[in-house]
Parts: structure tokens; C-alpha cells; sequence
């Protein structure tokens, strides 16, 4: 594969509801390695729109590997190696704030990390230094505009804010962690937004979160959430989250000011 160096190839982490890119027109993949293990799965290679794309899927394909076991590291390592700048990040989230409803985009600002013993730095180890990343903006706010005039251009239900919440998983919170994440800010809870975004703010890479809402958070309806809800959520939203994707590649990718 080819390993590109101009910052103009995107790449895109696919999560549950997007294992693959239908639209993408391939052209190559390769099972990348890293020192810090395999990725989650090969790096698909293609033109989405006619803008260079890798495209990995962050629980395999088949979705196998649970939010908790997925090698961050090796994931953003092996997009940095290939080429890729900019990468947007798919989340399937629940909804907690009231306008997060189910099959809605959300294009978050802020997160808060509850997650627990992940491997969720590049700097340990046998370091020359102790490096510290500046970590108060986690989303790229350029690309986050991007996203957001795409949502509104191709009349994609969305938010253009939100704090989400990272949770641990594989299992669903209960009502008490949601109301304890309402009453700390968060908008939206999902399992793999960390260590992703950190990982790739130490390399220098732009990152966006591009998240479905697939189901209400734990004690927000009155019903138990259910495979069926979010089956149904991604049937529906994920029309919405291929739109915005096709209409903001191009854009991402000609962003500047990109690390080398």
C-alpha cells in the first residue's frame, strides 16, 4: 500500500453500524502492523467521492472485538503510517441530552473519560522525556464545521454540540451512571470515544467524532433498551452519517496546516 505523505488522505474509523463503506470504490487493503500490535482490521484503501480515504473498522469485520479490548494504539498508529491526517471517528452513542433522540447525528465538542485500564498513551515506557499534550479542544473545531455545514447542506437531523461521556463497557450503563454522567455535563454516552481522541491528538492528527444516536441512555424512556431500538436507530440514522461523509471528505482533506 501505497503510504501517502501529503495530508490529503482522510481516514475514517468505522463502529458499530459501519464495518464497511458501501460507497467507497477500493483499491487496495493491507494488514498493517505496528509496535504496537495489529489493528483492528485491514486498512481499506479507496477514493470516496473521488478524495482519498482509508477506511478501518474499529471492532473488525465481522464486529467482533468489544469496546474495551480494541487496540486504540495500533488503530491510530497504523492510519498515522499510512498517510492519514485528518481521521473522523463513527461512534454509535445513546442520547441523554432531550434533543438527542435516536437516528439523530451528534458532532460533539467536549469529552469526559470514564474508561479504566486501556492502553491510552504513546508516551510510556523508555522515554528521552515526559511529554504532556495539550488536550483542551479534543475535537479538531475545523473539521467539527465541516461536519456540521454538511448535516445542515444534505438535511441530516443532527446536534453540533455535546459532551460525551466514555464509558468502559461492553455492558450498558444503568439509570444511576447516566443521571451521575447528566449531572457532570455529559450530552451522549458511548464506549470507544477514549482513548481514540487522545491517542490521536499525541500524534498530531486532526480528529472529529461523527456520532449516532442509536438508542436513549439508560432511564431517559420508558422502556429497557433493547438490540431491536438500536438495530432500528442504525437502519435509519446511518443514511444520514454516510451523507455527511461523503459531502465532507474532500473538504477535510483540503484543510491545512497538517502535520507532516
Amino acid at each position: 500500500m501505497k503510504t501517502e505523505t501529503d495530508n490529503r488522505v482522510v481516514g475514517i474509523i468505522g463502529g458499530t453500524g459501519l464495518t464497511s463503506l458501501a460507497e467507497l470504490e477500493v483499491v487496495g487493503r493491507q494488514a498493517a502492523a505496528t509496535p504496537y500490535g495489529v489493528p483492528s482490521s485491514a486498512l481499506t484503501r479507496g477514493s470516496l467521492q473521488g478524495q482519498s480515504v482509508v477506511f478501518l473498522s474499529r471492532h473488525g469485520n465481522p464486529h467482533r472485538i468489544p469496546p474495551h479490548e480494541v487496540n486504540y494504539r495500533a488503530n491510530i498508529k497504523a492510519l498515522y503510517d499510512a498517510g492519514v491526517r485528518t481521521v473522523v471517528g463513527v461512534n454509535a452513542v445513546g442520547g441523554i441530552h432531550p434533543d438527542m433522540e435516536p437516528a439523530c447525528v451528534v458532532i460533539p465538542d467536549q469529552i469526559i473519560d470514564y474508561t479504566w485500564g486501556r492502553s491510552g498513551t504513546f508516551f510510556e515506557g523508555d522515554l528521552e522525556n515526559v511529554t504532556h499534550i495539550d488536550f483542551t479542544w479534543p475535537y479538531d473545531q475545523a473539521a467539527r464545521d465541516i461536519l456540521i455545514q454538511a448535516a445542515t447542506a444534505h438535511d441530516v437531523a443532527f446536534s453540533g454540540f455535546g459532551v460525551y461521556g466514555a464509558t468502559q463497557g461492553p455492558r450498558l450503563e444503568t439509570a444511576a451512571e447516566v443521571r451521575r454522567l447528566e449531572q457532570d455535563g455529559c450530552d451522549l454516552v458511548g464506549m470507544t470515544g477514549m482513548p481514540e481522541a487522545a491517542l490521536a491528538a499525541e500524534l498530531g492528527m486532526r480528529y472529529v467524532c461523527l456520532g449516532l444516536v442509536v438508542n436513549r441512555a439508560a432511564g431517559k424512556s420508558d422502556q429497557v433498551v433493547s438490540m431491536e431500538e438500536i438495530e432500528a436507530a442504525i437502519e435509519k440514522g446511518m443514511s444520514g452519517v454516510h451523507r455527511i461523509l461523503e459531502a465532507s471528505v474532500a473538504k477535510l482533506a483540503a484543510l491545512t496546516d497538517l502535520p507532516s
